[in-house]
């Protein structure tokens, strides 16, 4: 059986009897790109590259798949405009929560995040957002569109409050609209963390205390520095390392408890698949960090391994680039 359409190349039947922690949603979409467009092939990138990861995670010591993973049908894409994809995001959410799962979502464009944080909030509704971005993304509207990729945070915080990390490019109207914001005081709705402030080095633990116990994250992948994630509809200099990320991620995670989450904006480059790697690999590491998480507060640990089936089993008949 082909498993490439899979997360991680691990067969559909591996998940009889069990219920997956985590339900993978692509939706390839970039109708409202505004520089390079593209993005619509990120969710297959990602996946197929995700085929090629190893399965077991050396720093913390376990093969996070063992949650159970499953791979949803790619969401058809529509010309309707992004109100509409939106509302097909949240529906799709609003399913995968029904279902008992949690949704992760792999981009396509940023507009797409939305949806789903509005279906997470109606399930939690004291949920916060840490949004991992290198734009603000804070335009009123853009392109004659509110629900545009470049008005996608500016959205968010009218639901929740937001954290916004690795911040370096934003205009004239966002700038003004988040200092009106922090003028605000303790009833400021958006905490910005800038890059450089970063680059500094910025406590973590500082930056977790600006959310609520429970929170939907999404990642920008250009918040990375083009150096190393150059595959991005709007890539922008000074960004931040792997490394960074991990940190602020796992400090986050490990401190609240994490509803669903998106890896968003990869915009294939033919003939380089390392960002593509490089953002599977993101995806699976949030897994397993929140996989860490949940264990220690239900003191459940992950199934053991299929039957029969190690990783090397698992993905029989799948040949590696070795």
């Amino acid at each position: 059986m082909d498993n490439s359409f899979n997360f991680g190349g691990l067969p559909k039947q591996a998940l009889e009897g069990a219920h997956p922690r985590y339900s993978v949603l692509p939706v390839p979409y970039d109708l409202t790109a505004s520089y390079i467009s593209g993005m619509r092939g990120g969710p297959r990138a990602i996946i197929d590259a995700s085929t090629h990861m190893e399965l077991y995670d050396h720093e913390l010591g376990c093969e996070p798949y063992l949650a159970g993973i499953e791979t949803l049908p790619y969401m058809e894409s529509t010309a309707l405009g992004p109100w509409e994809m939106v509302k097909r995001v949240r529906e799709a959410t609003e399913w995968i929560l029904e279902a008992g799962r949690m949704p992760v979502i792999l981009g396509g464009e940023h507009s797409i995040t939305l949806g789903m944080v509005q279906a997470l909030l109606e399930a939690y509704p004291k949920m916060s957002v840490l949004h991992l971005d290198a734009h603000a993304d804070m335009r009123d509207t853009y392109q004659d569109s509110p629900y545009n990729h470049a008005c996608v945070a500016r959205r968010i915080s009218e639901l929740c409050p937001i954290v916004q990390v690795g911040i370096r490019s934003l205009c004239v109207e966002e700038a003004e609209f988040l200092k009106a914001d922090a003028s605000k005081g303790r009833k400021a709705n958006i905490k910005t963390v800038y890059a450089e402030e970063i680059l500094r080095g910025i406590s973590w633990d500082k930056v977790v205390s600006s959310l609520t116990d429970e929170i939907c994250i999404t990642v920008d992948l250009d918040f990375f520095d083009p150096s190393i994630m150059s595959a991005t509809g709007t890539p922008e200099p000074g960004g931040l390392g792997w490394h960074d990320a991990l940190g602020v991620l796992r400090a986050a995670i490990a401190k609240r408890r994490v509803v669903g989450f998106d890896v968003v904006e990869l915009c294939p480059i033919p003939g380089l698949v390392a960002p593509d790697f490089m953002a599977a690999k993101l995806v699976y590491k949030m897994m397993g960090y929140i996989n860490e998480s949940l264990d220690k507060k239900t003191s459940k640990r992950p199934s053991k391994p299929l039957k029969g089936a190690s990783r090397r089993a698992a993905r029989a008949g799948k040949g590696r680039n070795r």
